[in-house]
Parts: structure tokens; sequence; C-alpha cells
């Protein structure tokens, strides 16, 4: 899912539906606007535009649904979560934030039926247990971006809540002009954080462990089938299971990373990386084979990345730019 924060125009939102539809894989545009605080843009016509227009079909390789940001309590919200439910549209969106949002933006969801299978929580790390509570009798499901809440502070990954609860695990990046972009890091992080704090929390009461209760299998599963889950195609991908799409990532048992394997759970979880990935298929269809994308759409996208790189510093100026990458690091 690609949670578009930069929709601040129609035609922002149609540029990035194009780069959707420009790529051979399935995706998911999250239709978002962190840009106004006035959520009126859901229901002002464009959305229904865009939906009429380019999601016509629910079988299709790109999908959408809705990117709502942090769950503030302004006017308006409550129209816009409504037109959500009447179209039958997943909605993703930040709670659980220091400082942000709180069990406040909970309340409000629940009381208003807005809480569901097809909601996505991004954190979700600073709630009470009553939060948590609600979120579990809704079916709703927990992104983690483990990599993000340790480095920018929304608060501590929720793996502890999300076990006590049995809540939904999915994972996510939070942003990829910042961290990794991989689903092995965001496993690994996952897992460090679950792990650290365990055994900070021991050692701090003199004890130690023998076992963690985080697993290797449950941080796979949050990546695969998780993701799937929270997406509401759990039917269709996410394992391998005869009757499905065949969306598949198959590693190399022969790179220095990937000899010998002895736990493959464990060593895919540990030890691979995005170049142990030999090929790709998406719908049946291999995408990347041999370590090698093929097509020619890499060589466009990476140009126009970089001219919007370039763009970008020049119109913020050396000084800034090296300012805010300094801050950055």
């Amino acid at each position: 899912m690609d949670w578009c924060h930069g929709a601040q125009t129609p035609e922002y939102a149609d540029a990035a539906v194009d780069a959707h539809f420009d790529l051979p894989g399935r995706t998911r545009f999250g239709y978002g606007n962190l840009f106004t605080n006035d959520p009126s843009w859901v229901y002002s016509g464009d959305v229904d535009r865009m939906l009429n227009a380019r999601f016509s079909s629910p079988d299709q390789l790109v999908t959408m649904q809705l990117a709502l940001d942090a769950v503030s309590l302004v006017p308006n919200l409550t129209t816009a979560f409504r037109y959500a439910k009447e179209r039958n549209l997943a909605v993703s969106s930040h709670v659980g934030i220091f400082g942000v949002t709180g069990d406040d933006s909970i309340r409000f969801l629940a009381d208003n039926a807005f809480l569901s299978p097809t909601s996505t929580l991004v954190h979700a790390a600073t709630l009470s247990d009553d939060s948590y509570r609600r979120i579990a009798d809704s079916g709703a499901h927990l992104s983690i971006s483990a990599e993000s809440e340790l480095n920018a502070g929304q608060g501590y990954p929720p793996t502890g809540a999300a076990r006590r609860f049995g809540l939904p695990v999915s994972l996510s990046m939070d942003t990829v002009v910042w961290w990794s972009g991989d689903m092995f890091s965001a496993m690994r992080a996952t897992l460090d954080a679950d792990r650290g704090l365990a055994f900070l929390r021991a050692h701090e009461a003199g004890n130690g462990i023998e076992r963690n209760e985080l697993r290797a299998a449950d941080v796979l599963r949050y990546a695969t089938l998780g993701g799937a889950e929270a997406l509401g195609m759990a039917d269709r991908i996410g394992s391998i299971t005869p009757g499905k799409l065949a969306d598949l990532v198959l590693l190399r048992r022969d790179t220095p990373a990937m000899t010998p394997v002895s736990n493959p759970i464990g060593h895919v979880v540990f030890q691979a990386g995005r170049g142990d990935i030999d090929t790709v298929m998406v719908n049946g269809k291999v995408l990347k084979h041999q370590g090698v994308l093929l097509g020619h759409y890499l060589d466009r996208a990476r140009r126009l990345a970089s001219e919007s790189l370039d763009h970008l510093k020049s119109e913020i100026g050396d000084a800034e730019w090296n300012k805010a990458i300094g801050t950055a690091d």
C-alpha cells in the first residue's frame, strides 16, 4: 500500500495513480491529503471521480483505499468516515502517536462504528488498554512501523499489546525516503524492539529470559499474510496456498548470506536481504528473474526520481538542504 500523503490536488492524485498503473506489480493506492485539516476533500467529488474512472474492478492489480491521516477531532471528520463506510472503502489512519493523537481518536472511531476489519491503524503506540480492547473487539488491524517509531518517536512499537489483546498485525515503513523500504529490515526492527524491551525489563528486575515471546515466524507472518489481511486480500494473496494467486518472492540459497540454511524461517528473517531475491512473480507473471528486474520501467523511474530530487534541492537551496540533511541522519 502506498499511503499517498502528497495528493494536495486532484492533479497530484492522478499523477500518483498513473505511476501505479505504469508498474507491473500489485499495489494499493491510499488516497490521502496531509496538507489540510479539513477532511471535506474526501467527499467533495474527486474521490468518487477517481473510483469511477480508475478503479472500476476489485480484481485489477491496482486498487484503492483512503489514507485519512492522524485522527484529530476536526469538523467534518464524521462525514468523511461515513463516506468511506458507505462505499466500502478500506481506511488507514495514524493513531496512538505521542503528542499528536491518543485514546480520544479510538473512542471517536469506535463510538461511531468506524472501526472494523477494513480499518488499519498505523503506529497505535501510545494507547491505553481500553483502546486496544476496542480495537480488538472491532477486528481492526495494526500496522507497526518499527524503524520509524524507534527513530522518529511516535511511540514504542506495540507488539506486546498486540499479543495481549490478539490484534492482527502488518508491517510498514512509514516513509521510504527515510527508512529502508524493505520488509527484511522491518521484520528485524520489529523483533529487535520487542526483544530488547523484554530484556531491559527483565534485567531491571534482576532476571533473565530463556525464550523470547515474539518469534521469527510471527514477524514473517506479519510481513506476508498479515499485510494481505490488512488489505482485505488474504483470500487471494499472502501465503502459498492452493487456489490463491501466484504472488511469490523466491530467494536464492547459494548466496553467502543464505548458505547453509538449517532453519529456513529464522534464516529469512535474520540473514536474508533484498540482494538474495532471485525471482518475483505477480499474478503468475515473472517480473524479476536471476536477480534482474525485467522490463524498462526501472530506468525511467531512476531518471524521474533523480530529476525530482534535483528539483527539490534547487527550490530549497544548498544551505537549507545541507542543514536538513545534517539533522535527518
